[in-house]
C-alpha cells in the first residue's frame, strides 16, 4: 500500500449539514474535528508508506480514528462500524455520507506501523506542539505523552471482543451439530456471557479480568471439543478459528497459568497473519505465504505452545 496525501480536505457540505442538524450540541467525534482539525496531516506519515504501489487510506484519518478509539473505549470492530454507520464519525473524518469505511483489520495494521520505533511518541509530541500553537495547551504546562498505555488499552478491548465472539460462534456451531457435547459445560453464567453478540459499551469494566475469563472459557471449550468429544465428531471451522485465536493471544506460563501475549511477553504475530474475525476469514500474506486468516498459524516459540485447559 502506498501513501496518497489528502491533507486539507474539507468536510463535505451534506455531511456538515446533517451532522450539525442531528447533533446541535456536537459529539466527542465532532469536537475532535472542530477543535483538533489539522492535528496531523498525511505528510507526517510519509516515511511509514512507500510512494508507489496501491493507493491506501489516509493515515491522518486513521490516526483520528485511533484518537476516538481510545476516547470512547471502542474495539477495532466497533470503531470501523462507527466510521461506516455514524454521521459524527464521518464528520470527524471528512467523509461523504455514503462512504463505506474500511475493514476493521486496517486498524491493527496501522497500530503495527505506529508501534515501530518511536513513531507513536513522535506523533504525540507533534500533536502536542500543534495544540500549543493553537492555544489549547498552555505553554508553561508540562504534558506527558505516553503512547504505550493508549495502544495497550485499545488492544485489550479488541482482544476481549474477538475472544468472546469466537467462543460464542463455536457454541452456536456445536449446538447445531452436536449439542450433547455442551452438557455439563454451559451453565447460566455461560448463557449470560455468550447468549448474544458482545457489546462492550463505553468504558467496559475490568477488561483485563474479562480477557482472562474468556480465555479460560475458550480453553475449557476447546479441551471438550478437541480431546473429549468421543468417536464420530469432527470439530468445525469455528472451533479451528477459536484455536488459532487462542494461539495468537494467549499461552501457558511455566506455572501453567494462562497469560496474555504481548510484544514483550510471548510475542505477537504480525497483523497480516492473525485471525481478525471468528466468522469471516480473510486472505492474508503471512510468513508462510498466502493463506486464509483463520487457517494459517503464526510462528511462535515452542515454549509458547497453544494453551489448553488447566488440569
Amino acid at each position: 500500500m502506498s501513501l496518497r496525501p489528502r491533507s486539507g480536505e474539507q468536510v463535505p457540505f451534506l455531511t456538515v449539514q446533517i451532522a450539525r442538524a442531528s447533533n446541535p450540541g456536537g459529539t466527542t467525534a465532532m469536537w475532535v474535528r472542530d477543535r483538533l482539525d489539522g492535528l496531523w496531516c498525511d505528510e507526517d506519515f510519509a516515511d511509514w508508506y512507500p510512494r508507489d504501489g496501491r493507493p491506501g487510506l489516509s493515515p491522518a484519518q486513521l490516526a483520528t480514528v485511533c484518537v476516538l478509539h481510545f476516547l470512547l473505549g471502542l474495539s477495532d470492530r466497533q470503531a470501523a462500524e462507527a466510521v461506516r454507520c455514524r454521521i459524527d464519525f464521518k464528520y470527524a473524518m471528512a467523509l461523504e455520507l455514503d462512504d463505506p469505511g474500511f475493514h476493521h483489520s486496517v486498524l491493527a495494521d496501522f497500530r503495527d506501523r505506529l508501534a515501530e520505533g518511536d513513531r507513536a511518541d513522535r506523533l504525540l509530541d507533534l500533536a502536542l506542539a500543534r495544540l500549543k500553537e493553537a492555544g489549547l495547551v498552555r505553554e508553561r504546562t508540562t504534558q506527558r505523552t505516553e503512547s504505550t498505555h493508549v495502544l495497550a488499552a485499545v488492544r485489550d478491548l479488541t482482544r476481549l471482543e474477538l475472544v468472546t465472539e469466537a467462543v460464542r460462534a463455536v457454541l452456536e456451531e456445536v449446538a447445531r451439530t452436536a449439542s450433547h457435547l455442551l452438557d455439563g459445560l454451559v451453565d447460566e453464567d455461560w448463557r449470560r456471557r455468550y447468549g448474544r453478540p458482545v457489546r462492550l459499551g463505553k468504558n467496559p469494566t475490568r477488561p483485563k479480568t474479562r480477557i482472562f475469563a474468556g480465555g479460560d472459557d475458550a480453553c475449557r471449550l476447546l479441551e471438550r471439543l478437541l480431546h473429549q468429544h468421543g468417536p464420530g465428531y469432527r470439530p468445525g471451522p469455528q472451533a479451528e478459528a477459536l484455536r488459532q485465536i487462542m494461539v495468537q493471544n494467549y499461552y501457558r506460563g511455566a506455572a501453567g497459568r494462562l497469560r496474555r501475549r504481548t510484544a514483550d511477553d510471548g510475542g505477537l504475530p504480525p497483523s497480516s497473519s492473525t485471525v481478525v474475525s471468528p466468522t469471516t476469514p480473510r486472505r492474508v500474506t503471512s510468513a508462510m505465504g498466502t493463506s486464509s486468516a483463520g487457517r494459517g498459524s503464526p510462528r511462535m516459540s515452542p515454549r509458547h505452545a497453544p494453551p489448553t485447559a488447566s488440569t
